[in-house]
């Protein structure tokens, strides 16, 4: 994406470790990493899975446009305690159930118009960076092997419960291993599961066995990032215990790791976050039968990332009506200025300064939809007063900006989001212009009846008819 004009501006992100909004610096200037926690891989995605995917793919966009360049890693936990008795249930391999699941994650970002990573590195992939890790800790005396298990001793790391705002004291023992007799500490969390019988396994040093699930994500972030990085992000829900014994192996190993640790906001249902085990947890495969991807992304990328964002069908709705009155501005202002060539008025795309403000105050994306939208009534308005140049800078402002949030309808990959439908299009417009002709010569000669029969066969055919001083105009009815 070509960086716009920003001026000199202060990109500002809220830090969970330090519980405060502050002014966001790459370790390298002009280049970031990003660490995001991806999806375990035991059941297809439902939609609250995607508003991470979409709210860091902002910030990705973001910064980008801040003239960054963004190496983007988000992982896959291919291998758990919920993948092997989802396979179980089915009576097919473990890695069946995690590669189906996979593909329909990425197919899921991408319909929602997520870039994709620059690696994204699979757990089951990265145990030799996981053993290594595991006898760093060992050797410097926060870890420890028994009975083929390896744990994490909690009370060799003064910090721990730092990000998540815990007191080691008032923490509960942890559930992450079947058998918890041979943990020095019941608060002690397990890097390593020794082999049960027909589970899958790896060898180690301290015996066979599959990967703890916090231990891959410090492995892989390290490997591919650097043994510090910028930014880790990922939900709410992960902050205690995965994020929270992220940081505590990975700075008991002696790195510095993250440096700034952002969290989105769970999407809710009837008050409730939205998950498998609640019943309610919405398919994405499921919401896309009721609107297109381009507006699902909308819906869910409107709210301030860190807000609670409650799901209804109402709300799904005003979301999509919303974004098609954006969109109807874009199709008006391209019809008009279909025929304006003069170079003299070229549109300035620069971004307006309530856009830029509201993205560098902690990526207030909210506050710079107001934006979106104060461009789309000011093109409306001088498309109807007839001031071309006017269009033409306001559809260009509005693009930038749309371009930004992933929105932009004239861009991949919304543009061709139909390629394949382009002759059955091509046909459509032909017949419906036979039928507005018609229209035309009966409002002509007076016959108002047979004018208004034709007006009613499109609308049931679901084609909306508008009638401008140019003449009729006409779009299919989303």
């Amino acid at each position: 994406m070509p960086s716009h004009s920003l001026g000199i501006v202060t990109l500002r992100l809220h830090d969970t470790a330090a519980r405060e909004v502050r002014e966001f610096t790459p370790l390298v200037p002009g280049r970031v990493s990003l660490y995001l926690c991806g999806a375990t891989v035991q059941a297809p995605p439902h939609i609250g899975h995607l508003r991470s995917g979409v709210a860091f793919d902002i910030l990705i966009r973001w910064l980008e446009a801040r003239g960054n360049e963004v190496t983007f890693c988000r992982n896959v936990t291919d291998i758990d305690d919920k993948i092997i008795q989802a396979a179980e249930r089915e009576g097919v391999h473990w890695w069946a159930v995690a590669e189906r699941n996979q593909r329909l994650f990425s197919r899921a970002y991408g319909a929602l118009g997520c870039r994709e990573p620059d690696v994204e590195p699979r757990a089951t992939g990265h145990v030799p960076e996981m053993i290594a890790l595991m006898h760093r800790l060992i050797e410097r005396g926060h870890a420890y092997a028994a009975d083929g298990d390896v744990y994490f001793d909690v009370r060799t790391d003064p910090s721990y419960g730092e990000l998540s705002g815990q007191r080691l004291d008032q923490m509960r023992a942890t559930d992450d291993a079947g058998d918890s007799s041979a943990k020095r500490d019941p608060r002690d969390f397990t890097l390593w599961k020794r082999a049960k019988p027909g589970e899958p396994s790896w060898d180690t040093p301290w015996g066979p066995g599959r990967p703890g699930w916090h231990l891959e994500c410090s492995a892989m972030s390290m490997k591919y990032l650097g043994e510090a990085f910028d930014i880790h992000g990922g939900g709410i829900d992960l902050l205690f215990p995965h994020h929270e014994n992220e940081i505590a192996q990975s700075k008991c190993a002696g790195y510095d790791f993250a440096q700034y640790w952002m969290h989105n906001a769970v999407l809710g249902v009837a008050g409730e976050k939205m998950s498998k085990s609640l019943g309610n947890s919405l398919r994405v495969e499921e919401v896309l039968k009721t609107v297109r991807p381009v507006e699902l992304r909308y819906y869910l990328g409107q709210a301030h990332y860190r807000s609670v964002l409650e799901f209804s069908e109402d709300a799904l709705a005003e979301a999509a009506a919303a974004y098609r009155r954006i969109e109807g501005f874009v199709e008006r202002a391209g019809e008009a200025l279909a025929d304006y060539t003069d170079s003299s008025d070229a549109p300035d795309a620069s971004l307006p300064l309530s856009f830029t403000a509201a993205l560098d105050d902690d990526l207030g994306v909210p506050a710079a939809l107001a934006a979106v939208h104060a461009a789309v009534r000011d093109g409306n308005s001088a498309l109807q007063e007839g001031r071309t140049a006017d269009v033409r800078g306001s559809l260009a402002q509005l693009r930038a900006m749309l371009g930004v949030l992933g929105l932009d309808p004239l861009a991949p990959p919304w543009a061709d989001a139909d390629a394949g439908g382009e002759r059955m299009r091509e046909i459509v417009q032909s017949l419906v212009q036979v039928a507005l002709d018609q229209r035309e010569s009966a409002r002509a000669r007076r016959d108002f009846a047979t004018a208004d029969a034709l007006r009613e066969s499109l609308e049931k055919a679901g084609i909306v008819i508008e009638d401008t001083p140019a003449g009729p105009r006409w779009e299919v009815r989303r």
